[in-house]
């Protein structure tokens, strides 16, 4: 598969602390690329320069074989590039639907408009079969302020998907999420990659990115120490040694 999106060489610091240091990243096009690491590795930081938010200091962004380095985060996301926070961003004083006509009217992939929240035919009939997709159409009448956690998580995603963007970029997904949603969304990643979506997602929990994700980048201090399919990253000394190292170290110091 050819790349879709690939980050070459990328450097960002951010006073005396350098985030990335020359990180290149491939995301083939139809696949589900997880990217893990430890803490302060550099994970959203890439995702921010990938999407707009943060320009780097060096290095370059290409997404279907355009460049597109330094492009403001409309410009990233008309261009076929979605994204989620690891910290969910919605309003919480609209409904579950309100949020959703209001993606919709934007199509920018952000809620920027809580007033724009009418919608026509059109916008209610989108944003109710990607609720239903995403299985929280039950709650489409609800402020979206009492969703649990997991279940603003979907709606997340479900705005996301308004634009109909060629690629996902999932901060955290599973991130503060019970069991039972985690699998909810992880059949539906599953099933939007089966239509080919395409994904490159941050994750701590390792058990959904093994299971989820057809290849792995691990980053460690804003570099790329290892790559390749889940069983080979797994038990990569590399990743063992940077991902956790930490773990081992206190078993070893209680023992």
């Amino acid at each position: 598969m050819s790349a879709l999106l690939r980050t070459e060489g990328i450097c960002k610091a951010f006073g005396g602390v350098q985030a990335l240091d020359g990180c290149t990243v491939e995301v083939a096009a139809g696949s589900i690329t997880g990217l893990i690491g430890p803490n302060g590795s550099g994970k959203t930081t890439l995702f921010n320069v990938i999407t707009g938010y943060d320009r780097p200091d060096a290095g370059e962004v290409w997404y279907s074989g355009a460049k597109i380095t330094g492009s403001s985060p409309q410009r990233v996301f008309a261009a076929g590039i979605g994204r989620t926070f690891q910290l969910t961003r919605i309003f919480s004083r609209l409904t579950v639907l309100e949020n959703m006509i209001v993606a919709a009217q934007h199509g920018s992939g952000e809620l920027r408009n809580p007033f724009a929240r009418a919608g026509g035919p059109a916008d209610r009939r989108r944003a109710m079969e990607l609720l239903e997709f995403t299985g929280i159409a039950g709650h489409a009448g609800k402020l979206a302020g009492t969703l649990s956690y997991g279940q603003r998580k979907l709606l997340e995603l479900s705005y996301v998907l308004v634009a109909d963007p060629a690629i996902v970029l999932l901060d955290e997904p599973a991130g503060g999420v019970n069991p039972s949603l985690i699998n909810q969304l992880a059949q539906r990643i599953k099933e939007l990659n089966a239509d080919g979506k395409t994904f490159l997602i941050v994750e701590h929990n390792m058990e959904f990115v093994m299971d989820l994700c057809h290849h792995i980048a691990v980053l460690d201090s804003g570099t790329v120490v290892a790559t390749g399919p889940p069983a080979a990253v797994r038990n990569d000394p590399r990743v063992l040694d940077a991902y956790l190292g930490t773990a081992e170290d206190d078993d070893e110091r209680a023992s």
